[in-house]
């Protein structure tokens, strides 16, 4: 039983192991690998209770405790990585679109062909998503150079594009936009990015718009891409 439990536990921790890059991979949809992770918390759980109660008669866990209470960690594990971005998910509202000007949000061009069938609309979705991203994430906001020039802040926008690890589709300078696109770690969910550069008294303005392409919610990784991006456009 105690080889049974701690196979449970290691099955649920390989799901868990193979969810984000199986989808990374192409090899499913990022619904069957969300899925995978559902399953492998309930293996998890499963496992975990099973070798605490193993764990609690001493003639079960003879010889040696040692393999029920790695069973109870690796449940842990698979239990507590979903619960822990279940918890992100539920702290931010479902949007998917951020941007520093809620008002007069940049404009994807070069990437709307690479959008062709995504989920997600590359249209802003107006007054309601603008007040959710308010409340939710009032850091972001535009970046102003007071003292920067537009070229060279789109140099400098450009260089920081290219720091953050965004796949450049397009850069144009006489029109002060740069449109990218960025690939989240674990599942490989690819969002779009566009990048404008705007005369703001002597210097410029920067506002940057980040869209997955699929879900729902992005669980707040808009958000901390753009405030991430603009700090590097500031110590540039």
């Amino acid at each position: 039983m105690r080889r049974v439990t701690l196979s449970l536990a290691v099955l649920a921790v390989l799901l868990l192991a193979l969810a984000g890059p199986g989808v990374r991979a192409g090899f499913w949809t990022f619904g069957a690998g969300f899925q995978l992770l559902r399953w492998g918390a309930y293996l998890g759980i499963a496992a975990g209770v099973l070798a605490i109660i193993l764990l609690l008669r001493p003639e079960w866990r003879a010889p040696t405790a040692w393999p029920l209470v790695l069973a109870v960690l690796l449940g842990l594990l698979a239990v507590g990585v979903p619960w822990y971005w279940l918890q992100r998910a539920e702290r931010v509202p479902p949007i998917h679109d951020i941007t520093t000007d809620t008002q007069r949000p940049p404009a994807f061009h070069a990437v709307l062909p690479l959008r062709a069938g995504a989920a997600n609309a590359a249209t802003y979705g107006g007054p309601e998503v603008a007040e959710q991203q308010l409340k939710a994430y009032p850091d972001v906001k535009p970046l102003v150079l007071p003292t920067t020039a537009p070229p060279a802040a789109f140099q400098r926008a450009l260089e920081a594009a290219h720091a953050s690890g965004w796949d450049l589709v397009a850069a144009d300078s006489a029109a002060g936009r740069i449109e990218a696109t960025a690939t989240t770690g674990w599942f490989g969910f690819k969002d779009d990015v566009v990048v404008r550069i705007e005369p703001e008294g002597a210097g410029s303005r920067v506002d940057v718009r980040s869209v997955s392409r699929v879900g729902k919610s992005d669980v707040g990784t808009n958000a901390r891409r753009i405030v991430a991006y603009l700090r590097r456009v500031q110590s540039g």
